[in-house]
């Protein structure tokens, strides 16, 4: 157990970097919109079709397993507040350099399919407003377009980022005060909000839920990333992340009441743009078609928000693991006037492309894929590797490096969390196999990746280099 003084040195070491600025307020907000992100514009349809009337069940049920993920997050952050995230925990837990690249490449190969689901998840909405243009035409051009604005600058990226926060919680307002109206007017059927779906168990329909449900919940494991920069992490994080993650369930569930009951199950399962039909059914007095129109381009904000998120992430990871010698030096490149990872964008791009092709190929073959859902499939399946990782390295590391700020998560909660994260884990692989297969691809560009780094340093006689300098072209 370290002792005050070492933890204060410790602090002191941690301030000679990044420079910490961002306060506990700023911090809860910072995770209400990590959170609070796109995934509801994009899978609700999804989750209705899974489990029913009561899908809501499904959201309250994975936003609880991720908050008690996000305890485990805390107390790593205020043993370790140093940027780096899962990685450093399962490296700090196990010290193995093969686990922790996995996690690292799990994490940036998430973040791949994240983006693919929900430029799938925009190209939808979009249709709505015109339907002319293929589908993977518009999925490579808002691709394109956000990766534009993150090699412009990571100052605009967060810029816009920031404004479309805005317009994205005033798309969920929208449909929370069309769900006040309709239950004012006395038509709302609450019967509805407990049936399942007629066939099979309710609890296994709740789970196929849950583990749909489970992407828009992630999100708050890029908190942890900014541990560095923030102010008096040890009594500020646990607040800001646990607070935030419980207003944004709140949202989610109230949302997911909203729609069920002001649509028919059968509508929300069988819609490309679920929440919209709310704006559909005409309830709020204004006129539904330029209702529908506008909600629709929020959704497409919302998803931007989201997308552009996972756009700026890819090419940092790849920046980073470039200059610990991981993966071939090039991705350390910055662009001479703009300072952006450009050759780590760049690659970005084709990965994500090339999923777009290929589950596009795939559906038009007859393939019978959902290219959102399969998409987000493999995003859960990674974080929810990582996600027991991390409650495993707490219990792990219990008793070392603790000192009079650690916040201690509840012990029973994280045994029941990583319960839930393996149960979720083991049907989303039990219901979707294939799905095992896209992941594959994902790590095999890691791996390929980093092997192309042996390779070289090996032909060049060099070792890892720490003191190696940022290249610029």
């Amino acid at each position: 157990m370290t002792t005050t003084t070492d933890h204060r040195a410790e602090l002191d070491e941690s301030d000679s970097g990044l420079k910490r600025t961002i306060t506990g307020r700023q911090l809860f907000f910072y995770t209400l919109g990590d959170v609070l992100g796109s995934g509801i514009y994009v899978l609700i349809g999804l989750v209705a079709a899974a489990v029913g009337g009561a899908f809501w069940i499904a959201f309250a049920v994975g936003i609880t397993i991720a908050a008690i993920t996000g305890s485990a997050y805390a107390e790593l952050v205020t043993k370790y507040p140093r940027a780096a995230g899962a990685s450093l925990y399962v490296n700090k837990a196990f010290g193995s350099r093969a686990l922790t690249f996995l996690v690292t490449v799990s994490f940036l190969s998430a973040s791949f399919a994240a983006a693919g689901s929900l430029a799938s998840g925009f190209a939808q909405y979009f249709a709505e407003l015109w339907a002319a243009p293929p589908a993977l035409l518009v999925m490579l051009l808002f691709v394109a377009a956000l990766s534009v604005i993150n090699f412009i600058g990571i100052t605009e990226s967060v810029v816009v980022n920031m404004l479309m926060a805005f317009v994205e919680i005033a798309g969920l307002g929208i449909i929370l005060v069309a769900g006040v109206w309709y239950v004012v007017q006395g038509d709302a059927d609450f019967g509805t909000l407990v049936e399942f779906k007629t066939t099979g168990n309710p609890a296994l329909a709740v789970l196929a839920g849950v583990a749909l449900s489970f992407f828009a919940m992630t999100g708050f494991e890029n908190t942890a990333n900014v541990a560095e920069e923030t102010v008096d992490p040890h009594r500020s994080f646990p607040r800001a992340l646990l607070g935030g993650m419980v207003v944004a369930g709140l949202v989610y569930v109230l949302v997911s009441v909203t729609a069920a009951l002001t649509v028919p199950t059968d509508t929300l399962a069988g819609s490309d743009a679920a929440l919209l039909e709310v704006i559909k059914e005409g309830i709020l007095p204004v006129p539904v078609g330029f209702m529908s129109d506008l909600f629709a381009v929020i959704a497409m904000i919302a998803i931007t928000n989201t997308t552009l998120v996972a756009v700026v992430t890819q090419p940092r990871i790849l920046y980073g693991m470039a200059n610990e010698d991981v993966v071939p030096s090039a991705f350390n490149k910055l662009h001479e006037g703009r300072r952006s990872p450009w050759v780590g964008l760049v690659f970005s791009g084709i990965v994500v492309a090339a999923l777009l092709v290929v589950g596009t190929l795939l559906t038009e073959a007859g393939a019978g894929l959902d290219l959102v859902a399969r998409l987000a499939t493999v995003t859960v399946l990674f974080l929810l590797f990582i996600y027991a990782l991390v409650i495993v390295s707490v219990l792990k590391l219990r008793g070392h490096d603790e000192h009079e700020g650690t916040f201690r998560a509840n012990t029973p909660l994280l045994l029941l969390g990583l319960l839930g994260n393996l149960a979720i884990l083991a049907w989303s692989v039990y219901d979707d196999p294939t799905s095992l297969l896209w992941c594959a691809g994902l790590v095999a560009v890691g791996v390929v990746l980093f092997l192309v780094e042996l390779v070289l340093r090996r032909r060049d006689g060099s070792g890892s280099s720490p003191d190696a300098e940022v290249q610029i072209v």
